[in-house]
This record gives structure tokens, sequence and C-alpha cells, in this order.
């Protein structure tokens, strides 16, 4: 079965392999992103259990609106 990419959804929480590359929205690895949200840049997670964390989908989509926008991934 080939691996089908799901759209990105409009809220809800979302997992890291849907967020960072290669399969994510983001074109970041995993270790730069989470040294992103430990420094501030990135939206800051959701503890869902002792080892299970998530991202609001909503604050993604707002992220990358403002890269977009002009931003930066460094501010």
């Amino acid at each position: 079965m080939a691996n089908v990419r799901r759209p990105f959804p409009d809220y809800g929480l979302v997992r890291l392999p849907e967020i960072v590359a290669p399969d994510g929205v983001l074109p970041v690895s995993r270790s730069t992103f989470l040294a992103g949200v430990r420094a501030g840049r990135f939206p800051q997670p959701v503890k869902l259990g002792p080892r299970t964390t998530a991202w609001d989908a909503a604050q993604i989509r707002a992220f990358i609106a403002a890269l977009r926008d002009g931003g930066s991934m460094d501010s």
C-alpha cells in the first residue's frame, strides 16, 4: 500500500511527524523543531501523557501563515 499523505487538519491535535520534514508541513528536522520549541520560536506543545506530546493544529497553521506573511523561523 502506498504511503498517502493526509491534508494537514484545520483544528485538533497533531503529532510531530505531521509537522516536520520529510512528511510534515514544516521543512525542518525534528531536532531543529524541538530546539525551536525550547527556545520559544515555535508553538508550544500539549502534554497528553508522560510520553505523548502533541501540538494544536490551529497554532501550527497560524505559525505557517505568519511565516508566509514575511516572518522567519528565527524570530
